[in-house]
């Protein structure tokens, strides 16, 4: 119920929202994550907002421990996206880095599901945005 009246708040007044998004890397598969609010049925890749003067990459290393429960580290900005995403304007920083074989922990409270995929055959039901930030990060 929270999200619909968002959803409409953000369609009335358009705000701009900060947020980070990572294409986690396991070698040629990318981390793709349901989220347990919002659009449950999208993948897309991990990430949230950023908290008022968070810089983004603290933000996205919080992020990542706090949905995945892992800190990769080693981070690299890929870029920057701008996207009118559910009503808002969202600015997005987005990142990489190889997690490898560590063990991930999902948070139950955020994360409905999260599933590796070959990055030549991602699932049809993905966030719109995905392709794209998918693509900054070069093979």
């Amino acid at each position: 119920m929270a999200f619909r009246l968002l959803a409409v708040y953000w369609r009335v007044v358009q705000p701009t929202k900060r947020g980070v998004v990572c294409v986690l890397t396991r070698g040629d598969e990318v981390l793709l994550v349901r989220h347990t609010y919002g659009r449950r049925w999208q993948w897309d890749l991990p990430g949230g907002g950023m908290r008022r003067g968070e810089e983004p990459l603290h933000a996205v290393e919080r992020e990542i421990h706090e949905e995945l429960g892992v800190e990769p580290g080693g981070f690299v900005l890929l870029g920057e996206l701008f996207e009118r995403i559910g009503g808002k304007h969202d600015q997005l920083w987005c990142f990489t880095a190889e997690i490898g074989g560590r063990e991930l922990t999902p948070s139950p409270v955020e994360i409905a599901e999260a599933r590796w995929f070959p990055r030549a055959s991602l699932p049809p039901e993905r966030a719109r945005h995905v392709d794209r930030v998918v693509a900054l990060r070069r093979p």
